[in-house]
Formats: C-alpha cells, sequence, structure tokens
C-alpha cells in the first residue's frame, strides 16, 4: 500500500486490550479507566480475517500491544495462526513483561519473533513510583525468560520521566551485557505525558557518552519502527532513540494501527479512521473490509 505522500505501508499494529496491570503515571490514572466491554473487542477470527485482508494488500508484518496484551488469554494462539497467514513473515509482541516469564515457551512454539520490553528502570523504588505496582521481579524474570531464547530478539523500551542519571546508565547497560538493544522513548505530550517534560535525545545521549564513549550512528535496519540506532564501544546491543518531538520522523511512518475495538487508525495522533468490526459484524465481504 502506497499512501499519498509515497510511503509504502507494510506494518499493521494491533491492540488487543485497553487493560493493563500495571498503572504507570505517564500512562493510566491510578484508579484505572473505564474499560472496554469484552464483547466489543474484537475476537480472534476478526482479527485473523482483518490480517489476512491486510496481508494481500502488502501488510507483512503484525505487532501486537495493549494495555497489555498478554492479559488477554487469545494472545498465544493468536500469533500461531498469523504466523500461517501467507505474506505475514513477522509478528512481535510489545509487553511490560510481568506475565512473559510464564507465557513465553507458548509464544515461542507460536512463532513469535521478536518481543519489546518496557522497564524504565532498574531500581526497585522507582518502579513502584512509576508504575504503582510491585512487579519489579517479575519483569525482570520475562526479561531474562526472552533473553534465554537465541532465536528471539528482544528490545527494552524506557521512557524516561524523573529517572536520575544514574538510573539510565544502568538501563542502557544491559545492552552492555546482553544481546538486545536498549530504546529510549521520547514523551510525546498527549494524554497524561502533558504532565512531564519531555527528556530530549541530545539530553540522553550526552549522558550515555560522558559514561560510556562516544557513541556511532548505525545505517542497519534493526525493526520496523522509526528508531534509529548507535553502536557504543564494548556493547553486545545497540542504543536507540525514538524521538517524536525532537526528530520528527513522519515522512519514515511505514505503519497503520487497529484498536481493541477494531477501529483503523492512519495515524495514532489523529481520531480518523473506519470501524472495521461495524463492518464485519454487520455482514460485509470481504471485498468490502479490503476497500
Amino acid at each position: 500500500m502506497i499512501d499519498r505522500c509515497g510511503r509504502n505501508i507494510d506494518y499493521l499494529r494491533i491492540s488487543l486490550t485497553d487493560r493493563c496491570n500495571l498503572r504507570c503515571i505517564y500512562c493510566m490514572p491510578e484508579e484505572g479507566i473505564r474499560q472496554i466491554p469484552r464483547t466489543e473487542l474484537l475476537d480472534t477470527d476478526e482479527i485473523v480475517r482483518i490480517c489476512k485482508v491486510a496481508s494481500e494488500l502488502g501488510i507483512s508484518r503484525i505487532k501486537l500491544t495493549g494495555g497489555e496484551p498478554l492479559v488477554r488469554r487469545i494472545c498465544t494462539p493468536l500469533v500461531k495462526e498469523l504466523k500461517a497467514i501467507p505474506g505475514i513473515c513477522q509478528v512481535t509482541l510489545t509487553t511490560n513483561g510481568i506475565l512473559l516469564g510464564e507465557q513465553l515457551p507458548g509464544l515461542m512454539e507460536a512463532g513469535l519473533d521478536a518481543v519489546n520490553i518496557s522497564l524504565d528502570t532498574l531500581e526497585e523504588t522507582t518502579f513502584r513510583k512509576i508504575t504503582r505496582r510491585d512487579d519489579f521481579h517479575q519483569v525482570l524474570k520475562g526479561l531474562r525468560a526472552a533473553l534465554s531464547y537465541p532465536s528471539l530478539k528482544v528490545k527494552l523500551n524506557c521512557v524516561p520521566t524523573f529517572q536520575s542519571d544514574e538510573e539510565l546508565l544502568q538501563v542502557a547497560a544491559l545492552a552492555r551485557e546482553n544481546p538486545l538493544h536498549v530504546r529510549f522513548i521520547e514523551m510525546m505530550p498527549i494524554g497524561l505525558g502533558k504532565e512531564f517534560t519531555a527528556r530530549g535525545e541530545e539530553q540522553i545521549k550526552a549522558v550515555l557518552e560522558k559514561e560510556y564513549g562516544l557513541m556511532t550512528p548505525t545505517e542497519e535496519k534493526l525493526g520496523n519502527g522509526p528508531c534509529h540506532y548507535y553502536e557504543v564501544p564494548g556493547f553486545k546491543g545497540k542504543i536507540g532513540f525514538i524521538s517524536a518531538m525532537t526528530h520528527k520522523f513522519c515522512n519514515q511512518c511505514n505503519r497503520v494501527r487497529m484498536t481493541a475495538e477494531g477501529y483503523l487508525k492512519a495515524c495514532l495522533q489523529y481520531q480518523t479512521g473506519i470501524s472495521l468490526k461495524e463492518l464485519m459484524r454487520s455482514g460485509c465481504t470481504d471485498q468490502e473490509l479490503t476497500e
């Protein structure tokens, strides 16, 4: 699919649920949110039908997200069904890691290609302040489980908020000691993110270079998204930055997004889109769904 800006859209991000077992301060109110009734969420058959149509249009990579996708029991069997669709070459998962340790064997058997684990700090007290939960050691267990599979590509996502420079250095050091990539994601001023002052890429990069030495940009393509990476002397993995505010990347966008309710959006920033769920549940044909 080539859009009006000449971008090749080959990547679909699917939210499986609005539910999450954390209450991160930049993402969700402490009391949680009004949850979507389960009957309003897309079921496995509906998601697979959409992905089959999308694959015929050129979508080749699918990311499963949430909320927290692993709180929904369909995640593992869905990965297996998506991997069986002709044209789908990669199925990946973004998770907070809490349930990853127990579910990863099934996910790997189903064919999961890669996992992104969200972890903003290696200090348990700071983790509790950010997430309002005490699941720090469960996340570390999930991370260790992911690293135990040599064939699984592992990335760690860190959103800098009020962490100290030392904490950010600790997170970055995971890429020195392990074959994973650490990505620092710039806070966007939307939703609860408006409450925080974003720490820009250049600021974080200066902190890292002071401790670990000069970081060299790499031209190697390491994922499906807009992250750009640096090599660091002595590191097994790479350090990446997703900098929506200071290094705008709309010209590189290659994705569309689907909410847990089946609402297809061309861009996260805007509310415009179309309800594929309404189309399917009103009896549309695959041709109508394709259009």
